[in-house]
């Protein structure tokens, strides 16, 4: 087997490419001693021009538009790359972009990664004109960035890059600015460089490991990757996390956050150097002169060919093209085997771990206890009600991923996303008041208007958006509705807003205006009766806007029910009043059948119909459960979601996904345990029997991750300690 072969003999199915990068000038103006371009093993880019011609910017630009196009895409992102892309100078910019926008069209998500050094007025005019996102690379402080990112003459390139992110942070400018790349040096102090990258107000940040193989080992320092990272995760949480960062939020949320360097994602993303030619990832260049290489080129081939060469090809078919090592470790579902070129090694090509396999275990190890996952509040969890301490853990994370989300969202420059940015610099509460909103996490592009308007009202500040109305109704989580059909310019100020002719002071709001209700249901526990947000549907038939007699009936129901608990489980309120955030309520069917639900998306809410206190009691002990449960799953895998097996159930008349059965068990494990706390035997016997059923099978089989298998034993040792 060559240094460059994989490990089958035909390529796999290709999925499309949504990602490009655009080498659009070959040369750079510094000379960083790491770079994986100009200082390793591939010195191809002495063969091509210095800049991309026109010819191969329109090429270009047809290619991907056409397979965006046959494909149906949706986005597609393209990052003006080098080298250095701003050599290329404002005019050409200004072209290249032109030609991108006017042949790709809406679809287009167009970024740009530079050193910034040559930045200028007349540059970020350009930026702003086409929409173009700038991500520039930053190492940290002064000595931390200076030891590699100097000019070829040894100075520092610390000074100058720092006045590119002023222009940046500008008012008019600030839309531009997507957020800062730090390589890690573990000779640099971690923490002095997180605090240096936050002094910049970056809207995100990504840290990179440097480029290595198991030829070209890293380099090595004071202390280990993953423990110099850990240490920043560490504080980044105690920050309350302010701001992403891409490499963590992977971590946390597998699957949500998409980046090249952890995750069993498809890799989606071609290289186009300046000559027109296609290029695998470029980090490659760190393995073997030409490993990027593919034969092919924008004039005579195209984007579905170059996505069908083996080696992007096999990178698109995750697990399946991992090691065996990896296969079977524990924790692949987080690193995916890490970054495809960190496994490289001449004798086997990349069928091998990531040269940091360590460190990312190390790194997710450290993750999963300081999240809120240690094994003491997933031991906790698993016994039925959890403390308020572990049940506690479980918030942050639906914040995170929601936060997540948002800027997914917002990092195409949508409307509301810089206010938004603004906002949570400014007031940062008033942001999280409204990101921990259950649905929020819902939200699509035109919804963070309605975050952003929300999030200014409560902090008091004046903006003005364009917000739609949805079903007769602008909504504005946390806050209420007011009733206005079509979209119509939103101006905030200090307790209100003005939308079109209406004004809506909150203290004395107008007829049209339906005020979130907060209840106050005893125990200290808070819930927001949510009868108006356009995204609280579940599938469930939802009851319209309650008027006052039936919002006060469920004020009572509510309260009803927390004191049966409290007289027969105490041990379940602190559990509900640290995840429970909103009651949906449900119209009744007609049939007198209870109904409730819950979703994974929806951290903090139960849906459920008008039930007298003790069975609604029994709903809400039920549908927390899954709410906890779901929260656990979003940040540690407890089975393999590629598993088709479905198991039988007694609650369900058709088998259900290994999820389901999980899902229903821990929802049913508490249930049992209240009806036992209440001492009905029957109900008790009954829900018992579902359930070492459903454990027993559990366990029996091969899908469930070494997390799985501990969640769910703990879960059979909680039953079998049961007596009535």
């Amino acid at each position: 087997m060559t240094a460059g072969s994989t490990r089958r003999s035909s390529a796999p199915p290709s999925s499309p490419i949504s990602q490009y990068v655009l080498k659009i000038a070959s040369r750079c103006d510094l000379k960083c001693d790491y770079c994986y371009v100009y200082e390793h093993a591939d010195q191809g880019w002495r063969r091509q021009p210095s800049l991309m011609d026109p010819a191969v910017v329109r090429t270009v630009a047809r290619r991907i538009a056409d397979h965006a196009e046959r494909h149906r895409l949706p986005a597609v992102r393209v990052v003006l790359h080098g080298g250095e892309p701003l050599l290329a100078g404002a005019a050409r910019l200004d072209e290249i972009a032109t030609e991108l926008h006017g042949t790709i069209g809406p679809r287009l998500d167009l970024r740009m990664q530079t050193n910034g050094v040559l930045l200028t007025e007349e540059i970020c005019a350009v930026l702003r004109a086409h929409r173009i996102r700038v991500g520039v690379s930053l190492d940290g402080d002064v000595t931390a960035h200076d030891r590699h990112r100097r000019f070829a003459h040894g100075a520092g390139s610390h000074r100058h890059v720092r006045r590119a992110l002023a222009l940046l942070r500008a008012d008019e400018n600030r839309d531009c600015y997507a957020g800062l790349l730090c390589t890690v040096d573990l000779r640099n102090d971690p923490i002095a460089v997180y605090r240096a990258l936050l002094a910049e107000s970056p809207p995100r940040i990504d840290f990179l490991l440097p480029h290595a193989t198991w030829e070209t080992p890293p380099p090595a320092g004071p202390t280990s990757y993953g423990r110099w990272l850990s240490a920043i995760f560490a504080v980044w949480t105690e920050d309350g996390r302010r701001v992403p960062i891409r490499l963590f939020d992977a971590l946390l949320a597998p699957g949500e956050a998409r980046t090249e360097a952890v995750g069993l994602g498809p890799a989606d993303l071609v290289v186009i150097e300046t000559d027109g030619s296609y290029e695998q990832v470029d980090s490659l260049k760190v393995t073997y002169d030409g490993a990027a290489a593919t034969g092919l080129d924008v004039f005579t081939a195209t984007v579905n060919e170059v996505a069908a060469h083996p080696m992007i090809a096999m990178r698109q078919t995750g697990l399946a093209g991992l090691s065996a090592t990896c296969r079977a470790c524990p924790v692949v579902d987080r690193c995916g085997g890490g970054q495809f070129t960190h496994r490289f090694r001449s004798s086997n090509g990349f069928d091998n771990p990531s040269v940091y396999c360590a460190d990312l275990q190390e790194l997710i190890g450290f993750i999963v206890d300081r999240d809120g996952l240690a094994g003491w509040v997933r031991d906790e969890l698993a016994s039925g009600a959890g403390g308020a301490a572990a049940v506690g853990q479980l918030p942050p994370i639906h914040e995170a991923i929601t936060r997540a989300r948002v800027v997914t969202l917002g990092s195409g420059g949508a409307d509301g996303w810089a206010e938004l940015v603004a906002l949570d610099e400014a007031a940062p509460d008033a942001v999280r008041e409204v990101l921990t909103h259950p649905f929020v996490r819902r939200g699509d592009v035109a919804y963070l208007k309605n975050v952003a308007v929300s999030a200014a009202i409560r902090a008091g500040a004046e903006i003005e958006l364009a917000v739609e109305s949805r079903d007769g109704l602008l909504f504005l989580p946390t806050l209420g509705a007011l009733r206005r059909p079509g979209t119509g310019t939103v101006r905030t100020f200090a307790g209100g807003f003005r939308a079109g002719d209406v004004t809506v002071r909150l203290a004395e709001p107008p007829p049209a205006w339906l005020p979130t209700r907060r209840l106050a249901i005893g125990f200290g526990i808070e819930v927001v009766l949510e009868d108006s947000d356009p995204l609280r549907g579940s599938g469930l038939a939802l009851a319209g806007r309650l008027d006052d007699a039936a919002a006060a009936a469920w004020q009572q129901r509510l309260e009803g029910a927390l004191a049966g608990l409290n007289a027969d489980a105490p041990d379940y309120l602190p559990g509900i009043a640290a995840a429970l955030r909103a009651i949906v309520p449900l119209a009744p069917d007609g049939t007198g059948k209870q109904r409730a639900g819950s979703a994974r998306t929806a951290f903090g809410a139960v849906a459920a119909t008008p039930e007298e206190p003790d069975a609604l009691a029994l709903l809400l002990v039920h549908e927390v459960q899954h709410l906890k449960l779901g929260a656990i799953l979003d940040v540690c895998p407890l089975f393999d979601p590629r598993d088709p097996t479905r198991i039988a159930v007694r609650w369900r008349a058709d088998p259900r996904p290994v999820e389901g059965v999980l899902q229903g068990s821990y929802a049913f494990l508490a249930v049992a345990d209240v009806w036992r706390r209440r001492g009905d035997g029957g109900r008790y016997a009954e829900i018992r029997g579902w359930l070492d059923a459903a454990l027993d099978a559990l366990l029996a089989g091969s899908f469930l991750t070494p997390a799985g298998v501990r969640f769910v034993t703990g879960m059979r040792a909680t039953v079998d300690d049961w007596s009535i």
